[in-house]
């Protein structure tokens, strides 16, 4: 039955369960790329939306922590003096993306170059025509959900924009900007497949999940506290999201739990999976950056004030309209709180 799925999976979206396998195995590599050119049903345990009751000893709770970030500015300062410094060919914003998410970060393959699209990408080069004048004025680091904040502190990276929560214990770790897109965590998994969503109908199944992602620290978290079955399997981690669909497709896991905007995506990629049940969290999405960035941070909430007017609805018109519904209202991001002062 597996088998037979699979290779229904192979023939859907131009092949895209084969491409997927390329692409799973390719970002074994970190891979540089210079710019130049249905109601839940029965049998859940304990679901709920996820609304950031435990507070941090900082006071920093989940459901606020995109509130926690710096008011908006033009202005110029270290950070941005030392991206603009540069010279030549690498005259370029370095942000940090993904290449394997549909209609997010991925690699067109009927374009020239299998050129990186999608809505963060679109987001990248409105961020680089601000800073440097240039939409083209970046060079794509593709890094996998683990590699995210030790991309951006270990400055390989001056950002990264790839469908990354705001979390209190990343903010710890890193700045993010204001919210830019609202998601939550939702099941994705086969048609034929009697999971109904996230709770009970998980029992003896394996899940699947990117290794640092907010999808597997909600699991982990629940199944301690009895809110997720303790037969649900969660030990199947990955580097990226695309390598659970790929799992999902060989039949190696039953299902796959990630930001709904992501499992949308996944499937509109696979005609064989579906997602199920409802959103059980809210989160949002925003751009990450060194703590100390703080000029760099200013400036990109200035730039993401502008976007939200003039921007951000055409680019969810071209991407995402198609997966999440023409009315992108329950994906826009809440009006901005700048609650960080320094």
């Amino acid at each position: 039955m597996y088998a037979a799925r699979a290779r229904a999976s192979l023939r859907g979206w131009g092949g895209v369960g084969a491409m997927a396998v390329l692409c799973a195995l390719a970002l074994a590599f970190v891979l540089l790329l210079p710019r130049t050119q249905a109601p839940a049903g029965d049998g859940r345990v304990g679901q709920r939306v996820v609304t950031g009751s435990q507070v941090r000893a900082d006071g920093c709770k989940d459901a606020e922590a995109q509130k926690r970030t710096l008011s908006p500015s033009g202005a110029d300062g270290p950070t941005i003096d030392a991206i603009k410094a540069r010279t030549g060919a690498k005259r370029k914003l370095v942000v940090g993306v993904d290449q394997n998410s549909y209609h997010w970060g991925y690699r067109n393959p009927n374009t020239e170059g299998a050129e990186l699209e999608g809505f963060d990408i679109d987001l990248v080069r409105r961020i680089a025509q601000d800073i440097l004048g240039d939409p083209d004025a970046v060079q794509f680091k593709a890094i996998p959900t683990s590699q995210r904040i030790p991309a951006i502190q270990d400055g390989r990276v001056d950002m990264v924009v790839r469908t990354m929560t705001i979390t209190c214990d990343r903010l710890s770790q890193v700045a993010f900007s204001a919210p830019y897109f609202k998601t939550g965590q939702q099941v994705l998994a086969p048609k034929s497949s009697p999971i109904k969503g996230y709770g009970g109908s998980l029992a003896h199944k394996k899940v699947c999940t990117a290794a640092g992602s907010t999808a597997y620290t909600k699991l982990d978290a629940d199944r301690k506290a009895g809110e997720l079955p303790a037969s649900t399997d969660i030990s199947t981690t990955v580097p990226n999201q695309l390598d659970c669909l790929v799992r999902l497709q060989l039949g190696e896991v039953d299902a796959v739990v990630t930001d709904g905007a992501l499992a949308a995506s996944q499937a509109a990629q696979d005609p064989t999976v579906e997602l199920k049940g409802e959103a059980f969290t809210t989160e949002y999405y925003g751009v990450a950056m060194k703590k100390d960035a703080t000029d760099l941070v200013r400036r990109v909430n200035r730039i993401l004030v502008d976007y939200h007017e003039h921007g951000w609805q055409a680019s969810y018109d071209k991407w995402l309209s198609a997966t999440l519904g023409k009315d992108s209202a329950a994906s826009e991001p809440p009006a901005p709180q700048y609650l960080r002062t320094s």
